[in-house]
């Protein structure tokens, strides 16, 4: 299990903070002046010093606004109030997702991942990758793993550095899993660009999407994460792409988020479509004009259908 008492000395400062849980600057100071919460220490230059309990805390706050809780009601709440609330709000989808990988494989690859031992993880996920099929791999074990993954860390069952560890794993196996694939001819249609928006670093939900769209046919572009919106439309352009693919997880502001899709669309040829999906909420709750919005990736080939369908491919 996780020992966090030789790290109680450890601070972060607020622009790791930010990155951290995905709460801007301005969020922090606002809530530090009207709720008392975060009180940050002040380091040897007299700047902002949060604990990780600090930390801990607004991770969990994050994750209960992102469940559409308001902030006003949880922030004063104490740690253990908020993972009371945490448990009542987020058992539903974890009980979903043990109904797909079944609850005693889901705790085996979770402890697994608990253990530290990088190979024997790469082992048995690799192992189920050549059992299953890149389709069912996908579906049946990355999507709802990795969900399960986010679940742990928010209840603080699982550190940050465990997280990053099974994600580094798991995109190994995806990478050589798409290397498998038979690449689509240049003339193959959709294709799809696939990146994600600056302060969205996070790159599992692409190489996903991209093995998925990889079974279909499609001729898949990735310019991995990060990338200017200006760029993309670049891309898109020299690319002669049918579609640009984003992901995004709950680490963006957003409104940010929003903002950036409603102005890609529009420097964004017409032909061009746009599909996003991810975990974050409001991908699914504000909605952008000309934007497809997945819940899953399992509606992804009939999507695929749809867009033939309409262009003559």
């Amino acid at each position: 299990m996780n020992d966090r008492s030789r790290a109680t000395t450890i601070t972060l400062s607020i622009a790791a903070v930010e990155r951290d849980t995905g709460l801007s600057k301005d969020t922090l100071r606002v809530w530090e002046r009207r709720y008392g919460f975060p009180a940050p220490e002040r380091d040897a230059i007299g700047e902002r010093a949060y604990t990780l309990e600090q930390v801990e805390k607004l991770r969990i706050i994050k994750r209960l606004m992102d469940a559409g809780h308001r902030p006003g009601r949880i922030v004063p709440l104490s740690l253990d109030d908020l993972q009371r609330l945490t448990d009542s709000t987020v058992d539903q989808p974890l009980r979903s997702v043990e109904a797909v990988v079944g609850a005693s494989d889901l705790r085996a690859h979770l402890d697994l991942i608990r253990s530290h031992d990088q190979p024997a993880l790469r082992t048995e996920l690799t192992r189920l990758l050549s059992r299953l099929g890149v389709g069912r791999f996908v579906t049946e074990v990355v999507a709802p793993l990795t969900a399960a993954v986010g679940d742990a860390w928010i209840r603080g069952q699982m550190e940050i550095f465990e997280e990053h560890l099974y994600t580094e794993t798991m995109q190994s196996v995806l990478r050589q899993a798409i290397a498998g694939i038979p690449e689509a001819p240049p003339a193959a249609r959709p294709c799809v660009l696939l990146t994600t928006f600056p302060g969205e670093p996070h790159g599992l939900g692409l190489l996903m999407i991209e093995a998925v769209l990889s079974l279909e046919g499609c001729r898949c572009i990735s310019l991995g994460v990060e990338t200017p919106l200006w760029d993309i439309v670049l891309a898109a352009g020299a690319h002669r792409a049918d579609i640009v693919g984003l992901s995004f997880t709950g680490c963006m502001n957003p409104n940010q988020i929003v903002d950036g899709l409603t102005e890609l669309r529009t420097k964004l040829s017409p032909s061009v479509a746009v599909w996003v999906g991810g975990s974050a909420p409001v991908i699914q709750r504000r909605r952008v004009d000309g934007v497809e919005a997945f819940g899953g990736l399992d509606v992804v080939p009939a999507e695929l259908r749809r867009w033939r369908a309409g262009h003559g491919a």
